[in-house]
């Protein structure tokens, strides 16, 4: 439902090899681009979807997403960005060639979530859960399965129909079937259309809007509100409408006494730039309903803190992908030339990774940052 997607189509070579980008002509290609249906249009780092309302259309070009999203993660673990073994059995092909752009922005956004991610497990022992608010076809269960850092649940939400092809695929996948069942200690899941749920994995069907059904079905998989918890979501709240993101934000931290929410999604939208993205989108009908937590870093915080989360944190994407190893950094650097660095600076400029907490357990998650 909710997993971003990145749009397929390059950068015209004129418009990258300039060194005074037009940023009404550079985001015009970014929105409309050669051969792109209209439901494809954002920017090299984000999904394409339109907002959140009650039209059936809106709800199916958001779940249409999912594929893009998949994609592009599979293109660029297999240029070597990263290691995912797993997304091979979510999207077989390849795919045509992506931007460096793309797989740059993709790797800063994987390796920026997997740091903060990561760290939390590991200041909890593993002693935690972890909700993955629209986490379409992610493979981050597996992934902390092999690393042996297994949170005590990992539960996955997003549009039934998402949910319905993920469980399928983890049903006659076995590198995606033989972990869950290695972990889980009775002869039977249960198991149906638009839900799964294991001692260790659960994913469950279901509107994010719908606050009320979410507690309540999580609640019924086992979800302690007694355990530090993790929250992700990523390009989720932006299709919200304010009212609707902040029902989700105060549940999550009235539910959790001790929690991290981990957001990523734009950000400094109120400068030319971001001001050119959005006015091209509207002009394609695609609002961004939550735009306005977007206007800085400050706005993004102060949405937590205004929620009931204690403390909040937030940097843009470009100084996350500076903070990452350096080492690692020159190696996927090394993988494909980039000649307008310039281009990625400013989109990764428009995007965030936003943090919040609650720490009643007093475990120093406050602390916890790149």
């Amino acid at each position: 439902m909710f997993r971003n997607n990145v749009m397929h189509a390059m950068l015209d070579d004129h418009i990258i090899h300039s060194q005074n980008i037009d940023l009404d002509r550079l985001c015009s290609v970014i929105v409309s681009g050669p051969k792109r249906p209209p439901v494809q249009i954002l920017d090299l780092l984000m999904a394409a979807r339109q907002p959140f309302t009650d039209s059936d259309t809106a709800d199916e070009a958001v779940r249409a997403t999912c594929d893009d999203a998949t994609t592009c993660k599979r293109f660029a673990s297999s240029k070597g960005y990263w290691k995912d073994p797993y997304i091979q059995y979510f999207v077989r092909s390849v795919g045509e060639r992506k931007a460096p752009e793309i797989n740059r922005g993709y790797y800063a956004r994987v390796r920026g979530v997997n740091n903060l991610l990561d760290k939390f497990v590991r200041k909890t022992d593993c002693n935690c859960q972890i909700i993955n608010l629209g986490a379409g076809l992610d493979t981050t269960f597996w992934r902390l399965k092999d690393e042996n850092l297994m949170p005590k649940k990992y539960f996955e939400v997003d549009f039934p129909t998402v949910v319905a092809r993920k469980i399928h695929n983890i049903k006659t996948k076995l590198p995606l079937s033989k972990p869950l069942i290695e972990t889980h200690s009775s002869d039977s899941l249960l198991l149906d259309g638009h839900s799964l749920d294991s001692d260790r994995y659960c994913i469950i069907g279901l509107d994010l809007r719908d606050v009320v059904t979410l507690d309540e079905k999580l609640r019924r998989f086992q979800l302690n509100p007694e355990l530090p918890t993790l929250l992700l979501s990523e390009c989720v709240l932006v299709y919200m409408n304010p009212v609707q993101s902040s029902k989700l934000l105060h549940w999550a931290a009235e539910t959790f006494h001790t929690a991290m929410f981990i957001n990523y999604e734009q950000a400094n939208m109120v400068d030319r730039f971001g001001q050119v993205m959005i006015e091209n989108l509207r002009r394609r009908q695609c609002n961004l309903a939550g735009v306005e937590a977007c206007r800085s870093l400050d706005s993004q915080k102060e949405r937590f803190l205004q929620t009931g989360w204690e403390h909040a944190d937030a940097l843009d994407m470009m100084t996350v992908y500076g903070l990452l190893p350096q080492d690692d950094l020159a190696r996927i650097e090394s993988l494909e030339f980039l000649d307008e660095k310039e281009l990625l600076q400013q989109l990764l400029q428009h995007y965030c990774i936003c943090w919040a907490n609650k720490d009643k357990l007093r475990l120093g998650l406050s602390q916890l940052s790149f």
